[in-house]
């Protein structure tokens, strides 16, 4: 389990985030369009899991528009923003904001991925969102960094995650 906080006060999440070097679970979540997208449809292209309680929130909105920023650059590369929203709340976001270069996806059905990731949170008033965490993976899923963000209210290290791909 590991401990954030969210405005200071802790809270904790189910789990660790898969380690470095392992293989990154497989998952079931559902895209804008609710069609099912698994890791396998990923296979073969570098991942960016940018994870996160809710769109709704200012630090999670940020969150996506600095990755769509960063991706639009990247080559063979996909970047998965993964929320429990509702796949409708998901589009409009992307769509008033203009969002192209990322794909939201939403673990609104069943939960799994929050638990199979370990980052859905245990306590607190957030339970049982997913607290805010990054996992990159190479073109074998194979987990090459991650970051579980300390403090709920603070943007993930967007560098440390895009020196991941270039190096991974």
């Amino acid at each position: 389990m590991a401990t954030v906080t969210l405005k200071g006060t802790q809270i904790h999440t189910m789990g660790e985030l898969p380690s470095k070097g392992s293989d990154a679970p497989d998952f079931q979540l559902t895209k804008s369009d609710l069609s099912d997208a698994t890791l396998s449809d990923y296979r073969g292209k570098k991942v960016v899991l940018n994870i996160f309680p809710s769109i709704d929130t200012g630090t999670c909105a940020q969150s996506v528009r600095q990755f769509n920023k960063e991706a639009a650059g990247l080559d063979n590369t996909v970047v998965l923003c993964i929320s429990k929203d509702l796949p409708f709340a998901q589009a409009r976001f992307c769509g008033a904001e203009g969002i192209e270069n990322v794909e939201m996806l939403s673990d609104f059905r069943d939960g799994n991925f929050g638990e199979s990731y370990g980052l859905s949170f245990s306590d607190g008033p957030l339970m049982p969102l997913h607290s805010r965490a990054v996992v990159v993976l190479n073109e074998d899923s194979e987990v090459v960094y991650t970051e579980q963000v300390p403090e709920i209210v603070d943007e993930p290290d967007y560098a440390g995650a895009l020196e991941a791909l270039a190096n991974g």
